[in-house]
């Protein structure tokens, strides 16, 4: 068991406008607290980004004792009870209670109610159950406290009974279990995602992927992907197999910010072929695609390369790759037969990502050559192509000799 920090709980209810907002929405009539994940981050002394409030009033009400108080209030998901209200500035969500009244496995009817206890037993772990007055009493319906202290993420209730009505709630499990847990996963909870697994299947693409994408970079993202694995969890989820050496690479060199998309790319690419399946498969953005497509080209080409990389092949590298990319897919294979790397090479391509270095542009235009007498058509892009291969092999220069050069040279083989 480790301590929780209750002072930061205090501090939390210090923020000048956290308090305005909950000074106007409490009275002899109505409650309102701050809940889930800003009290269980708080108890762990980790960052509260975000604050999110449940109350006994109703949606319109909200909105109005918004306007009365002088804060701007956003109905962003009012169906469902939810207002965002900004004061001074900062949004918060402020939710009405509510019980569910039927679910589906994908998603719930709820009824408005003014019950905190109920309100919490619907949530779906302890620990995201925990609630917080004004007063600065903490609220705690289902032992989560506990759980946290013990650093256990726990199902509410009966675990398939909490997976049955939500079952992106398998998701969650792990994903929780990655950022807030310590040692194995809670039993019942693992044994009742592997139970109903085939309600996965149910889902949008988008809400899984969302969660594997939070799960990836989470505080412990390499040993819970290990357990997916274990559980027959994760060639389920990928639709593929799964290279554990360079994703585990890729976490351990990962520093501030990690990046979903590449922890993936390690994770799940090897060929360009993965890069279009996951496209279809989770529905990636244009640009999570265009990553892992770049990452698959250059691991395909750097496999192939067969001389160590020295500070002269990281130049031509860079020239047809993002220095990202390529520091990337470097990482990811590092201590593999192939690609071997100098040290200089390493040097000179962190000069590149740092920009100490430019990256080398290659001088020429189809403008340049039909200037030159190289009428317009396919002969433009062929002698162009041809330029551009002998600059690479000439090692990228960009001196305006150089490419007068090169242009003399490419008009008179033109």
């Amino acid at each position: 068991m480790e301590t929780l920090d209750r002072q930061a709980l205090a501090g939390l209810l210090e923020r000048g406008p956290l308090r305005r907002l909950l000074e106007a929405y409490n009275d002899a009539t109505e409650e309102t607290r701050i809940v889930g994940g800003a009290v269980r981050n708080a108890l762990l002394g980790r960052p509260v980004t975000e604050v999110d409030c449940t109350t006994t009033m109703l949606p319109e009400a909200i909105v109005e004792r918004a306007r009365k108080a002088g804060f701007k209030a956003v109905p962003t998901g009012i169906e469902h009870g939810t207002v965002t209200v900004i004061v001074d500035g900062e949004p918060f969500e402020v939710t009405t209670l509510r019980e569910d009244v039927e679910t589906d496995g994908r998603y719930a009817v709820v009824h408005f109610g003014r019950d905190f206890v109920l309100d919490a037993r619907r949530r779906d772990f302890t620990i995201n159950a925990l609630s917080l007055g004004l007063d600065g009493k903490l609220y705690d319906y289902t032992d989560g406290a506990a759980d946290l202290a013990a650093r256990r993420v726990r199902f509410i209730g009966e675990a398939r009974t909490r997976i049955r009505e939500d079952y992106l709630r398998i998701m969650r499990f792990f994903r929780f279990h990655a950022e807030y847990a310590e040692g194995d996963p809670d039993a019942e909870g693992l044994e009742a995602s592997g139970a109903e697994r085939q309600g996965l299947d149910i889902l949008s693409r988008e809400r899984i992927r969302h969660e594997l994408l939070k799960l990836l970079v989470a505080r412990r993202a390499e040993d819970t992907i290990r357990v997916l694995a274990d559980h027959g969890f994760l060639t389920r989820l990928l639709g593929g197999v799964a290279e554990f050496g360079r994703f585990g690479r890729i976490v351990s060199a990962d520093r501030g910010d990690p990046s979903p998309v590449w922890r993936l790319a390690a994770l799940a690419v090897m060929v360009e072929e993965d890069a279009e399946r996951l496209r279809e498969h989770f529905r990636l953005s244009n640009d999570e695609h265009r990553k892992l497509t770049a990452y698959a080209r250059l691991l395909t080409r750097l496999k192939g390369w067969a001389p160590p990389l020295d500070a002269a092949a990281i130049r031509r590298l860079v020239a047809d790759h993002e220095p990202e990319v390529l520091e990337r897919v470097l990482t990811a294979t590092s201590g593999e037969p192939s690609p071997r790397v100098h040290a200089e090479a390493r040097r000179s391509l962190e000069r590149f990502r740092s920009g100490a270095e430019p990256v080398p542009v290659f001088p020429l235009r189809g403008a340049d050559l039909i200037e030159g007498g190289i009428p317009k058509g396919p002969k433009v892009g062929e002698a162009l192509a041809r330029a551009r291969r002998a600059w690479l092999e000439e090692g990228c220069r960009t001196d305006e000799g150089y490419a007068r050069d090169l242009l003399g040279r490419v008009l008179e083989r033109a």
